[in-house]
């Protein structure tokens, strides 16, 4: 999305969600491309339309860090933007350390904890998998299942793509040090605090959107702050 002869900006969607729901949808992706973006937002194995194998062959540990590798190598991206919200956060962040260079860097919804407590996240959605069905409002993982119902999401891939990904150590954020959004929902605390996050980095920006962990993608606030970010 948007003029081919944008500056590129690497977007990655969050867990059980899509490019379209989380982009798209409620004008984000718009809002960016008009503010001078060429916008490549790929679905998630397993989300969306990308394959969803049950192979847990095809599940190795990072497997999502290595698609984000191939995706960026197969456009000949060389200066470009990345960024990602909740599970796509913890994805480009992984890159990074793993050796993507973006010019600036944006990580929505997400905590330090979230990075480093990954675990613990991780099996909360995984209850929410093998309970599925049974979950009834009020508790912890209704919401979850809820989602995972909207996105006729596969299960069976989903559970095995979770247990892919790591924890990030705490200490390994220091050595993120391009320019980086901490963009989160003023009532968003599911994966720990945003500000902690952004005070970890050497370069970490915070910005408070209105929303929590399920809406705050659903508000152009969120497209604004980034193409300010970005901008600056």
């Amino acid at each position: 999305m948007g003029e081919e002869s944008a500056r590129p900006l690497v977007l990655v969607h969050g867990l059980f969600s899509s490019a379209e729901v989380n982009w798209i949808k409620f004008g984000n992706a718009a809002l960016l491309a008009a503010s001078g973006y060429r916008l490549y937002m790929p679905d998630l194995r397993a989300h969306g339309k990308s394959a969803a194998p049950h192979d847990p062959g095809a599940y190795p540990e990072d497997v999502l860090v290595e698609d984000l590798q191939a995706t960026i190598s197969q456009l000949s991206l060389d200066d470009y933007d990345l960024g990602g919200f909740s599970l796509g956060a913890r994805t480009v962040v992984r890159g990074v350390l793993a050796g993507l260079a973006p010019r600036r860097l944006v990580l929505g919804g997400m905590g330090l904890s979230g990075l480093s407590g990954w675990a613990r996240r991780s099996a909360h959605f995984i209850d929410a998998i093998d309970r599925f069905g049974t979950i009834e409002r009020g508790d912890p993982a209704f919401t979850a299942q809820a989602f995972m119902k909207s996105m006729q999401i596969d299960r069976v891939a989903a559970r095995l793509l979770l247990t892919s990904v790591d924890d990030t150590p705490a200490e390994a954020i220091a050595s993120i040090t391009m320019p980086t959004l901490c963009v989160c929902g003023a009532q968003d605390q599911d994966n720990g605090s945003a500000q902690e996050l952004a005070a970890a980095l050497p370069e970490g920006h915070y910005v408070e959107t209105p929303g929590n962990h399920m809406s705050s993608v659903t508000f152009k606030d969120m497209g604004r702050a980034i193409a300010e970010f970005l901008d600056a």
